[in-house]
C-alpha cells in the first residue's frame, strides 16, 4: 500500500508553506502501510515557537486553499509541537530541540521517503 494522490498533493504543499516560512529539514515519510490513519507524515523543525507558530499558520493556510482544513490540532499552546491531523496527512511542526529529542525519523524508519519540493521550488514542480 502506498500513499494516494491526494495526500502527496497535500503533503507537497504543506512542505511548501513550512519552506516559505524558512521551516528546516522538512521530510515526508509515507506510513500509510503501518498506519490506517493516515498516508503521510510531514516533519518540519525551526529553532523557536513563533517560527512553529507561523509556519503552522502558512502550511494551515495554503491546505486550506486546496480544500482541507485539519481535523485536529494539538499542541498550538506551548507552541514547541504542533500536530496538525489532515487525515490523508499529519503534519508535525517541531521547536529544533524537540525534534531532536524525539527523533521521528528513527522511529519510522522503514517508511518510505515522499518526495518534497525542495526549498524555493514550487510545490507542484519536479521533486
Amino acid at each position: 500500500m502506498t500513499a494516494t494522490a491526494r495526500a502527496v498533493e497535500l503533503a507537497r504543499a504543506a512542505a511548501s508553506a513550512a519552506q516559505d516560512k524558512l521551516a528546516q529539514d522538512v521530510v515526508g515519510l509515507d506510513v500509510s502501510a503501518q498506519l490506517a490513519l493516515t498516508d503521510v507524515f510531514v516533519i518540519a523543525s525551526a529553532p523557536g515557537e513563533r517560527q512553529v507558530g507561523a509556519i503552522v499558520e502558512a502550511v494551515e493556510e495554503r491546505l486550506a486553499e486546496l480544500g482541507s482544513r485539519p481535523l485536529r490540532r494539538e499542541g498550538q499552546r506551548e507552541g514547541r509541537w504542533v500536530l496538525l491531523d489532515f487525515s490523508d496527512i499529519v503534519v508535525h511542526v517541531m521547536h529544533t530541540e524537540d525534534r531532536e529529542f524525539y527523533d521521528l525519523e528513527r522511529l519510522w524508519k522503514d517508511c518510505p521517503a515522499v518526495a518534497l519540493p525542495q526549498d524555493g521550488q514550487a510545490a507542484g514542480a519536479g521533486a
